[in-house]
């Protein structure tokens, strides 16, 4: 019985083991690739007739413009310049400059508009009254300023003050962005009804309002009425339109907004709505938002399309995108220090052209200064690049920035962090 049953077990194990044979001998296998190794010396400039990993096939596949951040028009780095001509109160909280609008040209002269406070007190996160801001852009007019180089700048006073209640922008009025339009000029900004943290509100009410103005000076007309609203209930700006960023292209307007979807912590992205008039009515695109990442608005006329500026908040922070229709963003270059709340000089950015030429400069805020200390404000820099066609600065492509060692330890572990790692030992 036992010779029986030993038998009957060997005949199975080699059934089976010949079956396995078989169905390895019959599996389709995968072709081993033989190639030449990628060559060191003479790089191929274009795409070679060979495999290649999905890396380089981005390289070749005109994603960056070329094989090194040298050659590729929308890769800079940024340098920092602070401005003159602006008084901060001894960096006390109580005088506040941010979110520059785009810079323009007239004549000989640049201008640019911008949110101003100026409060008895720093802002209160925690509360908020008839005359203490609950935020930094909270009790604000907009203003502008004028300059011959960029450099150094003059105040010119305020532009845009805020409106008689319930009116959109009772509250604060702040955020602008200036489109010159068939020979008028309209400031963009937003009109806030509540502000967080002030008494009696339920958040951040801010839909987008619009004044005219025959001349860069004024004086500037009001609408009186939302420009462009927040979105239907359920829809992804429902609650937020910020940063409008006025374009003209293809004979329209076009505006570009940030809005924040839900999560913790929230998903921002951008949006952008089309109108053939300046008041009104703005029609969003169905494919909304077209940009998934960035937490302000920064977009400038390249070749055919539109290049965007996208920082600081999403997956794809910190990179310059491009879209040849205005709509469908691509990722084009990878930087670091970024401008926050950049207003970049744009010149052909309300002329219709499909032959944009990029920019080299433009104005930012740093802000949270003073923070640490109870004197919350923000205040203005200048930043040039070379995302220009028209300008080759070697050194703005130069991707290896050392900073100095105390940058790093600055951004080190917090307390919680430490007593996390020392709970592990």
């Amino acid at each position: 019985m036992k010779k029986t049953l030993f038998s009957m077990v060997s005949l199975t194990l080699l059934i089976s083991c010949n079956q396995s044979k078989e169905e390895s001998q019959n599996k389709p296998t995968t072709p081993e690739i033989v190639q030449e190794d990628f060559p060191y010396g003479n790089v191929p400039r274009e795409k070679p007739d060979r495999k290649l990993s999905a890396a380089f096939e981005r390289i070749y596949d005109g994603t960056y413009g070329g094989l090194e951040v040298t050659s590729n028009e929308l890769f800079s780095n940024f340098k920092y310049t602070p401005l003159e001509g602006f008084d901060y109160h001894g960096h006390d909280g109580t005088v506040s400059r941010r979110d520059a609008s785009k810079v323009i040209k007239v004549d000989d002269t640049y201008y640019f508009w911008y949110t101003h406070r100026e409060t008895s007190v720093p802002p209160d996160e925690n509360g908020g009254n008839d005359t203490i801001p609950s935020r930094d852009w909270d009790l604000s007019e907009i203003w502008y300023a004028t300059s011959k180089d960029g450099f150094t700048w003059k105040e010119q006073g305020v532009a845009v003050t805020r409106t008689e209640k319930p009116n959109p922008g009772w509250r604060s009025v702040s955020t602008p962005d200036i489109l010159v339009y068939k020979g008028k000029y309209y400031l963009y900004y937003q009109a806030y009804l509540n502000m967080p943290g002030a008494p009696g509100t339920k958040g951040d009410d801010c839909p987008v309002a619009a004044s005219v103005a025959n001349s860069p000076n004024g004086p500037w007309t009001p609408s009186n009425k939302i420009v462009l609203d927040n979105g239907p209930e359920g829809s992804w700006d429902q609650y937020v339109i910020h940063d409008p960023y006025p374009l003209v292209r293809d004979g329209k307007i076009y505006i570009y907004y940030k809005g924040e979807m839900g999560g913790n912590p929230k998903v921002r992205a951008q949006g952008l709505a089309i109108s053939e008039n300046p008041f009104g009515p703005f029609k969003k695109h169905p494919l909304n938002p077209v940009i998934n990442s960035g937490h302000e608005t920064a977009l400038f006329p390249f070749k055919e399309g539109l290049a965007a500026l996208v920082s600081r908040h999403g997956l794809e922070h910190n990179t310059i995108q491009y879209a040849p229709d205005g709509v469908n963003f691509e990722v084009a270059a990878i930087t670091g220090l970024m401008p926050i709340a950049p207003g970049p000089y744009v010149p052909d950015a309300f002329t219709n052209t499909k032959d944009g030429r990029g920019i080299s400069w433009g104005l930012c805020h740093f802000r949270n200064v003073g923070k640490a200390e109870g004197k919350s404000h923000s205040y203005f820099a200048r930043f040039d690049c070379d995302l220009s066609l028209d300008v080759d600065d070697p050194l703005m492509k130069e991707s290896d920035i050392l900073n100095h060692p105390d940058i790093y330890f600055k951004f080190g572990l917090t307390d919680e962090q430490r007593k996390r790692i020392n709970q592990t030992k």
